[in-house]
């Protein structure tokens, strides 16, 4: 089944907002975008619109919090990431208010729009301020998990996701999800995939190939991007002896920076980081770039295999 995470986001807001008043929306003219139509329609009176204005979408938000009420902010995460990251810091994560802030259309989800509209830099620009709690689901199950667990808490957080549909990762919601613990799809001691996000069924579609060869490679779904789990990737590097990492984001300072720094104060092995070139990229559809730039099953694995 395909289905867009953010669509399993309007989907948890609308269930919560039953039994809980203080839950509100604010977009940025981005409600149609973020799939929040639903919720705008049943809950006008929570929803509120800025327009185009990252930073007073922030600000608001942050304002709200502390008055008691519970704002999720939707905006597409090239510009709240950018364009509002000192509100974020400051109003948000220094003032440690309860804001949950959803990056819609992440990546390269816009890709035929270019570089305005991509967001490769958000992991790298949030990770580094304190107090804030980085979220970056694999597929809808994950997503309505998540949103079950962050609306029970006021941690400020950051929830990354994509535009289009995609295929779910896991075949039900019989799992645990712990927000800051890996996940173990699958298993395998030859070397082991790091993914994070969308890419995580790129990296279980690859251990599949791998399989067929003989080789078996563990695929830890990193969801959690802060705080990380250290523990999974330091038992990774030590039972697999070499890693890769897959990510929709910058190859400089995200996912493969994180655990490479790990690795080499734990557990040094050789770490291969698989991700979006330091350039500005081109424009296509999001899966024209994957494929040009080697995100794909079919180009990954004789990556691994030259690793081994």
């Amino acid at each position: 089944m395909k289905k867009a995470n953010r669509a399993a986001i309007c989907d948890a807001l609308l269930e919560r907002a039953k039994t809980d008043s203080d839950l509100v929306i604010v977009v940025s003219d981005s409600r149609g975008s973020a799939s929040l139509t639903p919720f705008a329609k049943t809950y006008p009176e929570r929803t509120v619109e800025v327009g185009i204005a990252e930073q007073n979408l922030v600000g608001i938000a942050a304002g709200m919090a502390s008055v008691g009420k519970k704002p999720f902010v939707a905006s597409p995460a090239s510009f709240l990431t950018m364009r509002a990251i000192e509100q974020i810091k400051v109003d948000v994560a220094y003032s440690n208010v309860n804001v949950k802030l959803i990056g819609i259309s992440a990546g390269v989800s816009y890709g035929a729009l270019g570089m305005s509209h991509h967001s490769l830099q958000d992991l790298a620009v949030l990770s580094a301020i304190p107090n804030i709690r980085i979220l970056v689901p694999a597929d809808f199950i994950e997503t309505k998990k998540m949103m079950e667990q962050i609306m029970e808490d006021t941690i400020p957080t950051y929830i990354r996701v994509g535009r289009n549909p995609i295929e779910q990762v896991h075949e039900n919601e019989d799992f645990d999800l712990k927000i800051g613990k890996a996940i173990t799809l699958r298993k395998g001691n030859d070397a082991t995939i790091i993914a994070t996000g969308e890419m995580v069924k790129t990296a279980c579609d690859t251990s599949d190939l791998l399989k067929e060869k003989g080789i078996d490679v563990r695929v830890l779904d990193l969801h959690t991007i802060k705080p990380l789990d250290e523990e999974s990737i330091i038992q990774a590097a030590k039972e697999t002896g070499k890693i890769v990492t897959l990510e929709e984001h910058n190859v400089t300072n995200g996912l493969g920076t994180m655990v490479t720094k790990v690795v080499c104060e734990h557990a040094v092995c050789p770490v291969k980081v698989l991700g979006l070139p330091d350039e500005s990229l081109i424009t296509g559809e999001s899966a024209e770039l994957f494929e040009y730039y080697g995100l794909v099953p079919d180009k990954i694995v004789p990556v691994i295999e030259e690793m081994l």
